[in-house]
This record gives structure tokens, sequence and C-alpha cells, in this order.
């Protein structure tokens, strides 16, 4: 397995590392990670498991693979000062809004590289990679890559122009599910459920529901029909859900994001 470098380490990294840690494909001392702010980075190391470095130097010459890791707005000043570091290898992004094209302005053919969009489930094993069709990597490389990112979840190939709107239902979907989980807690709370025991009920219920779908391949309108009696609670529950304009709020949701 080849050394990783992750360059950064938020929320998303955290997750990933912890993924491909957890999931046994890469070890510890194989995941190397470097960030400005070190103290939150060593204490993160020691929770997560992966190896913190000092330098981008000592994170460039002992990595094998790179992932870009850090927020948007920084990456063209981190290349500008270290990209002859990084001349001859591989750079995974992770970063929203990044794509081939623009990675292929900044350094040419000297690096190989793939852009990835993951989301947080990736720390559960159950996540969604992105991946870029289009990309530099060599074949070993890539398959290399998609075995480690296989143990985060699912991995989907999207063109270019589709990686916009594959983003906004992956990446940012995480957040829309836990707001209705959320609500549903409150309900339940509401008519005397203890909310730990409400959290426990209503997440699996959308875990179940979405293997359930995975594994028939089932219109999802079928799989509610199925759940619906004639007279019964749940066709009453989904009236109102219509009348509250839940479709509509969820497709809103998504303009909102690739309108903006």
């Amino acid at each position: 397995m080849s050394r990783i470098g992750f360059i950064g380490m938020g929320n998303m990294a955290q997750a990933m590392a912890a993924g491909f840690i957890t999931s046994g494909r890469i070890k510890g001392e194989e995941l190397l990670a470097y960030a400005p702010h070190k103290e939150k980075l060593y204490q993160n190391s020691e929770r997560i498991g992966f190896t913190p470095v000092d330098s981008w130097k000592e994170l460039t010459e002992r990595s094998d693979i790179l992932i870009m890791a850090c927020k948007p707005y920084q990456i063209e000043a981190i290349l500008a000062n270290g990209k002859e570091d990084i001349n001859g290898k591989a750079l995974l992004s992770i970063a929203g809004g990044w794509t081939f094209a623009d990675y292929k302005r900044l350094l040419g053919e000297k690096v190989r590289v793939q852009c990835i969009m993951p989301n947080t489930p990736a720390m559960a094993g159950e996540g969604v990679m992105l991946f870029e069709s289009r990309h530099s990597l060599l074949p070993e490389e890539r398959e290399e890559v998609l075995n480690l990112f296989e143990a985060l979840g699912i991995v989907e190939e999207l063109p270019t122009e589709l990686m916009g709107i594959g983003g906004a239902i992956s990446g940012c979907g995480p957040a829309f599910m836990d707001l209705i989980m959320e609500a549903y807690a409150d309900a339940a709370v509401k008519y005397g459920l203890q909310r730990e025991t409400a959290y426990r009920l209503i997440s699996q219920t959308m875990v179940g529901s979405g293997k359930l779908q995975q594994i028939t391949g089932d219109h999802p309108g079928v799989l509610k029909d199925a759940v619906c009696s004639p007279k019964g609670s749940t066709i009453r529950g989904v009236d109102a859900l219509e009348h509250g304009g839940l479709r509509a709020a969820c497709i809103d949701s998504i303009d909102a994001i690739m309108n903006r």
C-alpha cells in the first residue's frame, strides 16, 4: 500500500482518515497528515490513529499519494509555494468546486490528478465517493485508489459537468438527513420517547430504508406504497407531509445550492 498524505485535516479529512484506518485497508503509520495548527493536528492523530508530520516538506517527501483536503480558497497559495515538491506524484483532491482542468492549469503535466467528492458518512463506511471521470492517474494508481475509497462506501464516477449536482446531493445531503432525524426526534420526544431512544429509532429507520432500496432496486414510491395501508396511519402521515410541501422543499434546497 502506498503511503497517503493529507494536506489539511478538517472534518472531512478526519472522517476519511478514520474510515480508512477502521476498515483495515491502511495502517496509521502509512497515513500521514500535515496542517498548520499543530496542537489540533496532534490531538486528532491520537484520537484517529494517523501519523502527524511537522512540515509540508516532510509530508511530500514521505507520501506517495497526496490528498488535497484544505479549504478550496487556500489551494492556489499552497501550490504556488510548494508545487515543485509534488512533481511526479499523484494528487487526489476533495476540495469542492475544483476540477481536473483547474489543477491542470496550475500544475501542467507534472502531477497526476484525480478529483473526488466524498461525504462525512465515510467515517462509518457508508459514504458516497464521487470520482470525476477525467483524471491523469496511472492505471495501477487508479486501481489502488478505487480499492482504498471503496472501504468508505460506494464509488460513483461522474463526468465533470455533473460533479456539481452529484456533490449537492451526496455532499450536502447528510446535513439534510440530519435535519429530518432531528425533526422526527423532536416529535418523538413530544409524545414521550427519551431523546437517545428517538435518535436510535430514527437513524436506524433511515439506514434501513436506504439499504432496502439499494438491495431491491425498487422505486421509492413502490417502497412507500408497501407501508401505506388503506385508511392507515402511514398514509395519513404521508398526506400531512405532502400538504407541508416536503417534496418541494427538498427540490428547493438543491435549487438554492445549484443557483447560488
